[in-house]
């Protein structure tokens, strides 16, 4: 993860070797090398996909050197990149944050037995009274038709049951080690507060987009406190993605392994452009599009 990256752009490496000071875990090793086990390990795999997604932009920044981009959003994790790229953060800041979170994330999830569980084809209305028939909570609006739901591990059977009950046409419950974006993360937000208090946070030009609120946040105090509210909240990225194209956005570059932000934004706006950049290769691809 990464190495093709470093390899073609050799000043990334000094991303991924700041990394390797902060964490002190051979991350670029594991990151580079694998054994895949080890890297989907949170306190691995937050990091590296934190560090893996600026350095790809650094890398389109390279080929692009007046490639300007004039908001950022991410989904969960996704949002502390976001706001790296954007200038609020330091990275080994941003870096530390990511860390930590995944650590108390971790935390969490062995001290509850939470899990997760996914509605396709639900309105929001229908998630939200599946979700207060059962006990759970929303966790995320992905897109149109898939809403995810979030709480104890023993409600997620009698959820399915539920959601056959509503007429959904699927309700799946997700491979997860916890119940993220609910409750049951509270000791993670409770943990995480006086690291995010603590964090210089700068002034930008480049608006980010909250998960929690949809809506851009710029001042410091309300990028904590929507930074803290996303551990426990519902992350409301159809939202994002419509205030972004509302805003006057016209091309949307997904920048990070996989595809799926592209394939949601695909569900949510058919007609606005998108590009994933998830390797060199799709960085060769892509250059064409990015002026």
């Amino acid at each position: 993860m990464g190495k093709d990256v470093v390899e073609a752009y050799p000043e990334t490496a000094a991303l991924f070797q700041q990394a390797d000071a902060v964490l002190q875990n051979g991350f670029s090793d594991v990151c580079f090398n694998g054994p895949a086990e080890r890297l989907t390990d949170t306190s691995y795999c937050q990091p590296a996909l934190f560090t893996h997604g600026l350095a790809l932009l650094a890398a389109l920044q390279k080929e692009r050197p007046g490639f300007q981009f004039h908001a950022c959003a991410g989904l969960s994790l996704g949002e502390f990149t976001a706001h790296t790229a954007a200038g609020h953060f330091h990275f080994t800041d941003g870096l530390k944050l990511v860390a930590e979170r995944g650590r108390l994330m971790q935390e969490a999830c062995l001290q509850t037995k939470g899990g997760m569980i996914s509605l396709i084809g639900a309105s929001p209305g229908q998630a939200q009274e599946l979700a207060a028939a059962v006990g759970l909570e929303v966790a995320n609006y992905n897109c149109p038709g898939q809403i995810v739901l979030s709480g104890p591990l023993d409600l997620i059977p009698l959820a399915m049951a539920k959601g056959k009950e509503l007429g959904l046409k699927r309700a799946l419950p997700l491979n997860v080690a916890g119940a993220y974006h609910s409750v049951l993360m509270q000791s993670a937000q409770a943990g995480l507060k006086p690291h995010i208090d603590a964090v210089p946070i700068q002034t930008s030009s480049v608006a980010v987009y909250a998960n929690v609120t949809g809506k851009q946040v710029k001042a410091p105090e309300e990028i904590r406190d929507t930074l803290l509210r996303q551990v426990t909240g519902s992350v409301r990225w159809e939202q994002c993605v419509e205030e972004l194209i509302t805003d006057g956005a016209t091309l949307l570059i997904e920048i990070g392994p996989g595809k799926v932000l592209t394939g949601m934004c695909k569900r949510i706006h058919k007609e606005m452009p998108c590009l994933s950049i998830g390797n060199v290769e799709d960085l060769k691809g892509a250059l064409h599009e990015i002026k």
